[in-house]
């Protein structure tokens, strides 16, 4: 009798295993914050949540929704997007903002880029890559 309960058991320890695992592997990564792609996004551009940014990138998205000031004289320039990584819009869409990166001198590498439907991307790379900023 108790044999015959075993295939039961594991069948509901698969079942149970299997919506584990499918809640795991859904839009959410907890370990890298990052999340399913918004629309806007390109195809294949990676996320971020905005906790999980550096400090100074959040100080960054906190000056921007309080509209400044801005610590840098380029922040709030046109982003020309030269480089192709974000969605091809008008000239004057996209903004670039400074990610004050301690320990370099000058501007360093990140920023913080909005577009006027509201997008945020973030690079570390000084434009070379995007991800798609999740608030």
């Amino acid at each position: 009798m108790v044999l015959r309960s075993v295939p039961r058991v594991l069948a509901g320890l698969l079942v149970c295993l299997a919506v584990l695992l499918t809640g795991c592997s859904s839009s959410t990564d907890a370990a890298t914050g990052s999340a399913s792609a918004p629309t806007w996004a390109p195809d294949g551009m990676g996320t971020v949540r905005e906790s999980a940014l550096p400090a100074e990138a959040r100080q960054t998205l906190a000056l921007i929704d309080k509209g400044g000031p801005f610590p840098y004289a380029r922040d709030g320039v046109v982003f020309g997007n030269f480089e192709r990584e974000l969605p091809r819009q008008q000239s004057g869409y996209y903004h670039e903002f400074t990610v004050r990166t301690p320990g370099s001198q000058g501007r360093g590498a990140r920023r913080i880029v909005t577009g006027q439907g509201g997008e945020i991307y973030y690079t570390d790379d000084h434009y070379n890559s995007f991800r798609a900023v999740l608030r």
